[in-house]
């Protein structure tokens, strides 16, 4: 115990100078902490991203392998607006459409598209958010009555609703639609439900949409907290009523705010009766996709038609720049590590160095001290004892303040400290980010009590050589030392 006594009365007596020497440990340790710190938060951020972009890129390929009989068809950028005119508008030009067919294949008449010539009858309602052009649906009957192959034809009407919103800039001011929630309306048919795709999978509460249902919505979950309601609960859309009979979680960015009800009832609602924004055709088998989409082009060329084939290329497409961002960010972690590791071996250095050259001075410093000890019948042993504990005493002191430190501190040493990383690539990087944000470093357990332990190490490394050269003076040599 007395050895113990004399190794803190010795620091304290020298209070600036320990001062010092715990602060510079500290950050030392610190450091030592907030580096691998910053390494684990980047592995994990790269494992979560590599696990979420599998998973993404599984269960989309498994939807499209599902429907590679299925066809979208929409109405074409170059056609959008139509029926949204002033009915003695003379801004249109058709000969800019070239020879676009509808209904029985006569030449092209723009005002067989859309609602027909009647400003804002969605109810408040709009054609935003990057939704298809709306079109007359009777126009589109031929599809599946004239064309071979066609097994089925799915209509659907999508609508949004939300408030407009006037911004400014480069001195210009526009009005764009800030989207509240998104109506999806297809129609509840046993010969449809029961044998094609039609409805969402993930219905969390509740229960999914079923053949004549009606007056009845399928909510999102970000639908139900924008309407404050739950299954069995009656909501307002634009001004009419409608029961939750469900609530589906979110399978893509695309359906967050959709709500999901029978077309009769979107058509409705919506002021729009007769028309939708675009079609999905199912052909009888996937050997005939490609001749039924050319011929569905071929009898209506305002369409844009777009097979389950392309959408799986597309796919293929999207999963490769997915691996690329995936080896781009192993890169920068291997980069990273590397940079890391040699960190860590500079902070070990210069703390061994710190406490070396501290005990050193010090030893030096109490040289006449060590031969009055050691001529008063301290043995070699307790000599080297006594500077060995007070070196690791500082070094204990400095850790657990450099731990203090590295548990506030690290997110920031780790960023400050480590190579920037690009976890995502230039490929796929803003689907990437959605998939898996950057973790933060924080610091854990293990790494505290890692930490702790190489304080005490690195504190007896440090004082190991200073003690030994105190243990070894002479007494009447040290007498003599001024």
């Amino acid at each position: 115990m007395g050895i113990i006594n004399r190794a803190i009365r010795n620091i304290s007596r020298r209070k600036i100078r320990a001062l010092l020497v715990i602060i510079a440990l500290g950050f030392s340790m610190a450091i030592l902490i907030s580096i691998p710190a910053g390494v684990l938060a980047n592995q994990q951020t790269a494992t979560d991203l590599a696990s979420n972009l599998s998973n993404t890129i599984t269960q989309t390929g498994q939807s499209i392998n599902q429907t590679l009989t299925q066809i979208d068809c929409s109405l074409a950028s170059s056609f959008s607006g139509f029926g949204f005119q002033a009915p003695n508008s003379t801004s249109f030009d058709p000969s800019q459409l070239g020879q676009g067919r509808s209904g029985g294949g006569q030449a092209f008449d723009p005002s067989q598209f859309g609602g027909g010539g009647t400003i804002g009858q969605f109810g408040g309602g709009a054609f935003g958010g990057g939704q298809a052009s709306p079109m007359n649906q009777t126009l589109y009957d031929d599809i599946n009555t004239g064309i071979a192959g066609v097994a089925a034809v799915e209509p659907i009407l999508q609508a949004s609703e939300g408030d407009n919103v006037t911004m400014s800039m480069f001195g210009r001011s526009f009005t764009r639609q800030l989207t509240s929630y998104t109506i999806e309306g297809i129609p509840l048919t046993s010969e449809l439900i029961n044998n094609y795709s039609i409805l969402t999978t993930n219905v969390t509460a509740g229960r999914n949409l079923q053949a004549g249902d009606s007056g009845v919505v399928l909510l999102s979950e970000n639908n139900s907290a924008y309407f404050n309601a739950g299954v069995g609960d009656t909501i307002q859309i634009l001004d009419q009523d409608f029961t939750v009979i469900g609530i589906h979680g979110t399978s893509s960015a695309s359906d967050r705010l959709t709500l999901y009800m029978d077309l009769s009832d979107a058509q409705s609602v919506t002021n729009n009766t007769g028309y939708i924004t675009s079609l999905r055709v199912f052909a009888q088998s996937s050997d005939v996709v490609t001749q039924v989409a050319s011929s569905i082009g071929s009898l209506h060329s305002e369409l844009t038609v777009t097979t389950g084939q392309e959408r799986l290329t597309q796919l293929q497409t999207l999963e490769s720049s997915y691996n690329t961002a995936l080896e781009s960010a192993q890169t920068s972690i291997g980069q990273t590590q590397t940079t890391a590791f040699e960190e860590i071996v500079v902070v070990v250095a210069a703390t061994s160095l710190i406490v070396l050259f501290v005990m050193l001075y010090t030893v030096r410093e109490r040289t006449k001290e060590i031969g009055t000890l050691k001529a008063i019948g301290f043995s070699n042993t307790t000599v080297m004892g006594q500077f060995m504990l007070e070196g690791v005493l500082l070094s204990v002191i400095a850790g657990v303040v450099g731990i203090a430190i590295g548990v506030v501190a690290a997110p920031a040493l780790s960023s400050l400290l480590l190579p920037s990383i690009n976890l995502f690539g230039t490929s796929g990087a803003q689907v990437a980010r959605n998939v898996a944000p950057t973790a933060a470093a924080s610091v854990n357990l293990e790494l505290v009590l890692i930490a702790f332990g190489a304080s005490l190490l690195l504190g007896a490394l440090g004082s190991l050589y200073p003690a030994w050269r105190a243990a070894k003076i002479r007494p009447a040599e040290a007498m003599k030392y001024e």
